[in-house]
């Protein structure tokens, strides 16, 4: 019987093997995945006292990864979705290691048996057409990082790519002649063309000769020109909404993610009249239902459907309390 790999090398084997060989995993989960045993490796590290090379698979029980995950919730104060996000990577791992580690199935069981959190699923956010025309009108014409913001958020909200597809895309992936597009790779490492606009491909043709002309430079490179973070782009877009907020007073209060701009392109096409469908195939969505989330946040839609039908006709009735009990029974 062959003896257990060490921790280390499961790790390694996991992402190499398993995610990149064989599930041929898109980076975007990699990358997230990478972070999530990043975190947890930390954690373990300030808990127990070891260097993570040196860790043992069984110091990886039940009890320290939900004490990671508890303690995510109240130092980094990490939603509940982040959560089960950092959970959906470990238990990934401990699947595979079920088969590399036999021996550890009983702290295997133990680690896959730990729930996820359940949680209010908010409607979605979205920025209306006078709040993207004030974000717009925000970065500097006038330098190179107010024309790169300028061109960034105008593709975000044109064409509702994810954040590590904008972050992403390259001279080789943009066709601006007849027939304008980005290609894009995205969950599940499925390529798709998303169209643009007359206006958003004069911007990028006036972008492109700012940033160097290789087939494969990034096209919206930080200042040392490498490809911008994910906390990059929160931050400058947190900077541009703070200056908006300004001329559009909807915007003060309300933390604006680029995930929102996404959800607005969304919006925007569902009141152009374009089908789910075909929405769903625009934002890259595995499955129509997905879209779905959009017309239930879409309050003119209802209000509109609401304008069009015949209610029935209702009277007032008199109040009348319950009894006592039935009454403690109700506020329960």
């Amino acid at each position: 019987m062959s003896a257990t790999p060490s921790f280390p090398t499961l790790l390694e084997r996991f992402f190499t093997q398993r995610l990149m060989q064989q599930r041929q995993a898109s980076p975007h989960t990699i990358g997230s995945y990478r972070d999530s045993f990043r975190l947890l490796l930390h954690f373990a590290q300030a808990r127990l006292g070891k260097p993570p090379s040196q860790l043992a698979f069984e110091h990886i029980d039940a009890p320290l990864i939900a004490a990671f995950l508890d303690n995510l919730e109240s130092e980094r104060g990490i939603t509940a979705r982040s959560r089960n996000l950092r959970l959906t990577a470990i238990r990934s791992f401990f699947r595979y290691a079920a088969f590399e580690a036999p021996a550890c199935s009983e702290q295997i069981q133990r680690v896959l048996a730990i729930p996820s959190q359940r949680f209010t699923r908010a409607q979605v956010g979205f920025l209306t057409r006078p709040e993207v025309e004030a974000l717009l009108a925000t970065p500097n014409p006038h330098t190179w990082s107010g024309r790169r913001d300028h061109a960034l958020l105008l593709v975000a909200v044109q064409a509702g790519l994810r954040l590590s597809e904008l972050t992403a895309i390259r001279r080789d992936t943009l066709i601006l002649s007849t027939g304008a597009h980005i290609r894009t790779l995205g969950k599940g490492r499925k390529e798709r063309a998303t169209p643009l606009t007359k206006q958003t491909v004069a911007v990028l043709k006036a972008w492109l000769r700012e940033i160097p002309d290789r087939a494969d430079a990034t096209v919206f490179p930080s200042a040392r020109g490498e490809r911008l973070s994910a906390d990059g782009v929160q931050y400058l877009l947190t900077k541009h909404v703070a200056i908006a907020s300004q001329m559009c007073p909807s915007l003060q209060q309300r933390r604006i993610t680029p995930h929102m701009l996404r959800h607005t392109t969304a919006m925007e096409l569902l009141l152009a009249g374009m089908d789910r469908a075909v929405i769903a195939l625009w934002l890259g969505h595995e499955s129509v239902e997905t879209t779905q989330i959009y017309l239930d946040a879409n309050l003119a839609m209802k209000e509109q459907a609401l304008a069009k039908t015949a209610p029935p006709e209702g009277k007032p009735g008199r109040f009348r309390p319950d009894d006592r009990l039935l009454a403690f029974l109700k506020g329960l």
